[in-house]
């Protein structure tokens, strides 16, 4: 999947999935990925949103990736 900048989406368990709205003053949707599609963190993802509902997403170019630190046990 590309971005409107032409680059690939990719995420894993943990990130932040938000989706700005197209609209002057629409919402905001936040969401934690609680599944990635694929092993190399391309879409689908399944996002537990900040709302409760949870759904299977294919990012558009109005998303946007918030990668989080993912600590590694040692």
């Amino acid at each position: 999947m590309t971005t409107n900048q032409g680059a690939v989406m990719f995420a894993s368990v943990g990130d932040r999935l938000i989706i700005r709205s197209r609209t002057l003053d629409g919402p905001v949707r936040d969401g934690e990925i609680i599944e990635v599609g694929h092993s190399d963190g391309s879409p689908p993802y399944l996002v537990r949103w900040s709302t409760g509902g949870e759904s299977l997403m294919f990012p558009g170019p109005d998303a946007e990736i918030h990668h989080v630190a993912h600590s590694t046990v040692p």
